[in-house]
């Protein structure tokens, strides 16, 4: 899953969120100087990553796309799921999807001293071109894939992204609305009361 799924799943503990957000810069075991909610975050995120790396329908819609886009596809997929969840917010949350955004980015900002560097820099270009919102939009969608392909290490065809994504919505999105109340249940039941325990006063 992709940013702006992490950040839903960190149960709106913002300790949590800041955690979730810098797993993918943390290599090895967690330290014990972080505060215990950030070690959760982390935690989270991994959860995440496992539980959605092993999942048929995610391997299905890494298989439909790996035609396009190759060993790519599951970045992919990620960008993809994200787009899925923007435009159905409401099916899943009562907040606006802007009013979260908001919160998430105030909350990371308000914890940059427990960023490195490479979390800090994907939170200046997420925050500048507002990655999380944008997410919601064709438009926003292809800029993240542009943004990737740039950064990709192989010719990726994630430049080419869009046709991919309007060729097979229907299907995308079915895999989406099926997998991810999937991934809700499973993180929530691993790690949702162990949040309200660390968290009392969310």
């Amino acid at each position: 899953m992709n940013f702006l799924a992490h950040q839903y799943l960190s149960f709106d503990s913002k300790p949590v969120m800041v955690g979730n957000f810098i797993a993918d810069t943390v290599k090895g075991a967690v330290s014990e100087t972080y505060p215990k909610g950030i070690q959760l975050g982390i935690h989270v995120h991994r959860a995440i990553d496992e539980y959605t790396d092993s999942h048929p329908i995610v391997l299905e819609t890494r298989k439909l796309l790996y035609p396009n886009f190759g060993k790519y596809a599951a970045v992919v997929q990620d960008v993809y799921y994200d787009h899925f969840l923007a435009i159905n917010w409401g099916k899943y949350r009562d907040d606006r999807l802007h009013d979260f955004v908001l919160q998430v980015y105030q909350t990371l900002n308000a914890n940059k001293e427990m960023m490195n560097a490479k979390a800090l820099r994907i939170l200046y270009y997420m925050e500048k071109h507002d990655w999380l919102t944008n997410y919601s939009t064709i438009r926003g969608i292809d800029r993240a894939l542009q943004g990737l392909s740039h950064r990709a290490s192989f010719p990726s065809n994630m430049e080419n992204g869009i046709p991919p994504l309007k060729d097979n919505f229907a299907v995308l999105s079915q895999h989406f609305t099926t997998f991810f109340p999937e991934l809700e249940k499973e993180i929530t039941t691993r790690f949702g009361l162990e949040v309200q325990e660390a968290n009392p006063h969310l």
